[in-house]
């Protein structure tokens, strides 16, 4: 029996010990996940903020598309489709004081403050993106997006719909952002989202526990130290406050910074590629409220040019129903951001401080004494940058130490991360790795 361990409990590394202890793997896996934190989902992990609500919370906010068809094969397969239910959620762009919605050709028309000729234009360039047949990205990935969208939609409506989002997204890397990245973004999203019964934390916790009913065994609070090759063929990994353990095969689901440490044995090549990898931190302040902060907005992108200190606002509650949350009203207040910026450092009452005089800008009537809740999530690996290039840059999951695989969300592109994509790459690699495992 080929004995795997898996390390990361997040949505790829679950859906990867899903496959390799299904029946139809022929029970030739022993499979071990190692996950570091006290719950399992990484990104996706879910928290409960009050004893008085039914459903917890994701800690970043989080929503699929209808377009997401690797999640979608899954829960057919693990009986969890009930769960998942689709909405039409209102979105807009916050632009020199209002709200504007733009998820639809006729709200994009009707769009105001760039001339009729340029909204048309710019139509006609994101309909060439988003249903052209032959799926261009590859050569895309050889463009830049600013220097693109600007030449073909026109400086006046990238700028007013566009630049701001790459700017908000990518921070001073947004001039370097390949368009293949932007290509996939337009073609993949549905103005139609979907959201679990439960959240997500349901859905993890439903897929370890179909992990676990197939035999596999899933650890947290398990820290992994080190992953050494040993002479013999496979793997020894060290845990802290464990005894090390021997493995056949190791899958490592965690961010390139954090793989380069843990397997310092890698060959320098490799090490290289995954030194090369740039990425963005995210910090997430949710905020309960005692009523509504807007009338029906779900989500509102903001430019930072407009002075505010956060990148989007998310009225969960708008989209959920605050019954789920004991009448509480959820607000997310995100932004991606460089792993040394100073809000990685900020107590939560301080980023209440620094984000909530900015919420009268979306309410007049806004008071302070209307916050009765307030908590913090930061990753500091939270979103690849993908330059131009970035397709001969990606390492291969398959590292050049056989046995050993890397999948991480610097790896779906073109696709930006998410949990789709998660599913989709966690069940890629275990494909590969039951194909090693397989006598010739």
């Amino acid at each position: 029996m080929t004995r795997v361990a898996i390390i990361g409990g997040g949505v790829t590394g679950l859906a990867a010990a899903y496959d390799l202890t299904r029946p139809e793997a022929g029970g030739r896996f022993a499979v071990t996940v190692f996950e570091s934190a006290d719950q399992l989902g990484g990104l996706a992990a879910g928290f409960k903020g009050r004893s008085t609500w039914e459903w917890p919370l994701e800690h970043f906010y989080h929503h699929l598309f209808l377009s997401d068809k690797a999640i979608q094969g899954l829960l057919r397969e693990i009986g969890f489709g009930h769960a998942l239910k689709s909405y039409r959620p209102n979105t807009a762009i916050h632009f020199q004081g209002k709200n504007y919605p733009l998820d639809s050709v006729a709200r994009v028309l009707r769009f105001p403050l760039i001339p009729l000729a340029d909204r048309v234009r710019m139509g006609m360039v994101i309909a060439y993106l988003r249903y052209n047949p032959a799926k261009p990205w590859r050569k895309f990935d050889r463009e830049v997006a600013d220097s693109w969208l600007r030449k073909w939609m026109g400086s006046r409506a990238y700028e007013a719909v566009w630049e701001f989002q790459l700017q908000g997204k990518f921070g001073d890397y947004y001039k370097e952002i390949n368009l293949a990245w932007f290509w996939a973004r337009v073609y993949a999203r549905t103005t139609k989202l979907a959201y679990f019964d439960g959240g997500f934390q349901a859905f993890v916790e439903h897929l370890a526990g179909c992990v676990r009913r197939q035999g596999g065994q899933i650890q947290t609070g398990a820290d992994v130290r080190l992953i050494r090759p040993t002479a013999a063929g496979g793997f020894t990994v060290d845990l802290t406050g464990q005894p090390a353990a021997e493995f056949d095969q190791v899958l490592s689901t965690v961010g390139p910074g954090l793989m380069q440490r843990l397997v310092p044995d890698l060959p320098a090549s490799y090490l290289g590629q995954l030194a090369s990898l740039k990425s963005l931190g995210a910090v997430v302040l949710t905020l309960a409220l005692d009523r509504k902060l807007t009338e029906d907005m779900y989500w509102i992108s903001l430019p930072k040019r407009e002075g505010i200190p956060f990148l989007a606002l998310v009225e969960h509650t708008n989209f959920m129903d605050p019954a789920h949350y004991g009448g509480d009203h959820l607000l997310y207040l995100g932004d991606y951001l460089p792993p040394d910026h100073r809000y990685f450092d900020l107590s939560v009452e301080e980023l209440v401080d620094e984000f909530a005089p900015h919420l009268t800008k979306f309410n007049p009537d806004f008071q302070r004494s209307w916050i009765t809740g307030a908590w913090v999530h930061r990753a500091k690996y939270a979103q690849p940058v993908p330059p131009v290039g970035y397709a001969d840059l990606i390492p291969d999951v398959r590292t050049p130490l056989p046995g050993l695989y890397f999948a991480s969300m610097s790896q779906v592109y073109p696709w930006d991360r998410g949990t789709n994509y998660a599913v989709e790459i966690g069940r890629m690699v275990a494909q590969l790795m039951q194909q090693a495992a397989t006598p010739a």
